[in-house]
Parts: C-alpha cells; sequence; structure tokens
C-alpha cells in the first residue's frame, strides 16, 4: 500500500516547518467544530504558506497573511449565498454524488482546504467520518469526487492526472515547482523546486 504523505514530500522535498504550530490547528479546530484530517495538517505545516506547481494554493492557520482559517470561513460564507435551486441536473452536487444536503461549513458538509488560481476549490466532506472525502469545483461550475486522502490527491495532482474534474490536469515535467508566499508588504514571492523526480 502507498504511503501518500511519503509521496507527497518526496516530490515536494524537505518539510520547511516554517510556522507548525500545534496550538494554532487546535483553535482552529475548534472554532470549525472538526478535526483536518493528520496527512493535510502535515502537508500544510511542512510548506505552507505555499503555491505549489504553478497554481495550487496551501494556506496556514498560524499565519496572519495567508491565514486557512480566514479563507475556510471567507470561502463558506459565499458558497453559502449560492442557489442550488436553479442547477442543472448536471452541475448540481447533491444530485451527481448523493448528497441529502449542500451546506457548506458544517460536521457532514463541505470544507474548503486548498484552491487554485484557476478557480478551482478542493473541498473536504464528511471530515468526522471514518471515511472523508473530496469534492472539487472546477471554477465554472463542474464538480468531481475524490474517494482519497487529501495526501494522494495531491500526488496524483502534482503527477499531472486530472484532479478537478475532466481536462483539469496541470503537468510540468522535472521537479515541481514550489513558491513561499510573502508574508508582508515588503516582501516577494520566493520560488524554488523540490527533488528530481524522473519526470
Amino acid at each position: 500500500m502507498t504511503d501518500h504523505l511519503a509521496a507527497a514530500m518526496a516530490m515536494l522535498g524537505p518539510a520547511q516547518n516554517r510556522y507548525a504550530d500545534p496550538a494554532a490547528w487546535d483553535r482552529l479546530h475548534a472554532e470549525l467544530g472538526i478535526r483536518l484530517p493528520p496527512d493535510y495538517r502535515a502537508l500544510v505545516d511542512a510548506y505552507a504558506p505555499v503555491q505549489l506547481n504553478h497554481h495550487l494554493y496551501l494556506l496556514h492557520p498560524a499565519t496572519e497573511r495567508w491565514n486557512l482559517g480566514k479563507d475556510m470561513r471567507d470561502t463558506v460564507r459565499a458558497w453559502s449565498e449560492v442557489s442550488w435551486e436553479d442547477l442543472d441536473p448536471d452541475e448540481d452536487p447533491r444530485l451527481l454524488f448523493g448528497l441529502t444536503e449542500l451546506r457548506f461549513g458544517t460536521r457532514c458538509g463541505p470544507w474548503p482546504i486548498a484552491i487554485t488560481d484557476r478557480g478551482e476549490t478542493v473541498f473536504l466532506v464528511a471530515a468526522e467520518s471514518t471515511t472523508p472525502w473530496l469534492l472539487t469545483e472546477d471554477g465554472e461550475g463542474g464538480w468531481a469526487r475524490y474517494d482519497m486522502s487529501f495526501a494522494e490527491w495531491l500526488c496524483r495532482y502534482l503527477a499531472g492526472e486530472d484532479m478537478a474534474g475532466p481536462n483539469t490536469s496541470t503537468f510540468y515535467p522535472g521537479p515541481v515547482g514550489l513558491c513561499r508566499l510573502p508574508m508582508t508588504a515588503d516582501e516577494r514571492p520566493e520560488p524554488w523546486n523540490g527533488p528530481d523526480r524522473g519526470m
């Protein structure tokens, strides 16, 4: 069985752990009423705030700028204002994935955990269950379900698979590109590359 967390970190390189802070996660979990999965927390602690593969953003709960908790609250608020009554059946995630309701930011509902600069959002669903899963929205109303951990999703995303629905792959050969996000107005993004991965 593949250890997807180890595989993802092998592609990204040594953990930076610049903002790793268990207390920040405890505060976020208390505020949300759920616990985010350990593999997701490990990846966020290791690298975030960061842009991966030129598109995917991971934010961190311990930073003021690029703050995961603030972004989650803002995104939940925005998605909660969407009217779900006028959707075509092929665009309604309730019908596509057998959801009895679509309430963002609830114990069983979708939680936004990653975004891209292409408008895609990655949601964690049923975080408190024994089998949480991922739901993605491609920025244009298309939805896809992934029954896997975030670490597996990330491995597949970095390998160039369609991980936000059909025709959404972004593959860059060679090492994964990472970019540390600026933490003040005076700082600039700091790009670097992961190790060679033979791709």
